[in-house]
């Protein structure tokens, strides 16, 4: 156990992470995790209370998704929902040298994506506001394209794409719209500014959203909702071993320790508790928006959540130097800027012991 926490001390604390979309569990999540440590979600028919439960907590999520009829399961995070999104537009059209059109601003599971599902990733240029061009998506899809990707709260910039948009060309041509909602899901709802981006919206298929970012609940704990059980069915495998006769998730091992600290953080704080959470977040966004613009830096674009860039010719530099007194800050390339993730563990005094060592490197 000692060479074990000698390990662990060489993590570095969230206290000092500013760029992570991941934050340190609600203490809730903690125990009840710990309450379900052994179970596994893969073969459900010896797990069935964790399986009702992850029921439960689907339900509640479609339900702040606009739809509580949704169909879905708790994941391994972002990018294994993604590629089930993908995976099921996929075998529902069934159409050989199939391709999907996403926005350049799209996470880099796409990448694996096209290679393990062997489908052509076809990129969409963005408008001035960092948002997918819709005339470009339209312009790349033709008869192989078998899905179009919208992105609620971008993971460089924390931008939301216009899927109310997506969702109309979605329906015209006849083809799935897959949002990923990962970061987003579980803070727009509660902005005071509303963004349609979810089920409300027709033409919507599926939706990648991930309690162990916002959500606050333990690693791994991600999500795949879609708008019916028809697209899980488009996924299913049989697995004659199990006390299932199929299986329709990608992994087959599944921990339920993340089902339970999900629903009870969701369960304990309610819609009014997440909400202070998010409006705390934003407020923290603002405070280092001010510390920033003090110090001569101009924001890429005002930010939408608790995501924020600003515009830095050195933005390479300067997070090695960071690094090196064990803060950790993230860069983008277009434009070349650094980058923010105010989570709920960058609180005040984060921020301002940040902005301290801060401005002895620049």
């Amino acid at each position: 156990m000692q060479e074990l926490l000698e390990y662990r001390s060489k993590d570095i604390p969230y206290s000092r992470v500013l760029s992570s979309m991941c934050t340190i569990p609600h203490p809730i999540a903690i125990e009840a995790h710990n309450h379900f440590i052994e179970t596994n979600l893969g073969d459900p028919g010896i797990f069935r209370g964790t399986k009702e439960l992850e029921c439960k907590l689907i339900s509640m999520l479609g339900e702040l998704l606009n739809n509580e009829k949704a169909a879905g399961y708790i994941c391994s995070g972002g990018t294994e929902a993604n590629i089930q999104g993908i995976r099921a537009a996929r075998n529902i059209k069934a159409i050989k040298n199939s391709n999907i059109v996403i926005p350049k601003s799209a996470h880099f599971s796409f990448e694996k994506i096209g290679d393990i599902l062997c489908v052509e990733i076809r990129r969409a240029k963005l408008d001035e506001e960092y948002k997918v061009d819709i005339t470009a998506v339209e312009g790349l899809i033709d008869e192989n394209t078998v899905a179009i990707v919208g992105i609620a709260g971008t993971t460089e910039l924390g931008q939301i794409d216009p899927i109310d948009e997506l969702s109309k060309l979605a329906i015209e041509k006849n083809i799935m719209l897959h949002v990923d909602a990962a970061f987003g899901g579980l803070v727009i709802p509660f902005m005071d500014n509303q963004y349609p981006f979810d089920f409300k919206l027709d033409g919507v298929s599926s939706i990648t959203i991930d309690p162990h970012k916002m959500g606050m609940a333990t690693i791994p704990s991600g999500g795949i909702l879609f708008r019916d059980k028809s697209y899980l069915r488009a996924l299913e495998v049989e697995t004659p071993y199990l006390t299932v006769k199929a299986q329709y998730t990608l992994t087959g091992t599944r921990p339920g320790t993340g089902v339970a600290s999900a629903y009870a953080v969701l369960k304990t704080l309610g819609f009014e508790g997440m909400k202070k959470i998010v409006k705390t977040c934003l407020k923290n966004t603002k405070v280092i928006v001010e510390e920033m613009e003090a110090l001569g830096f101009e924001a890429v674009i005002e930010p939408i959540m608790n995501v924020v860039c600003f515009k830095c010719e050195e933005a390479e530099r300067i997070k090695e130097e960071l690094y090196k007194m064990r803060w950790v800050i993230s860069t983008i390339r277009e434009p070349k800027a650094i980058r923010f993730v105010i989570m709920p563990h960058v609180n005040e005094e984060v921020i301002k012991n940040f902005i301290s060592d801060f401005r002895k490197i620049v």
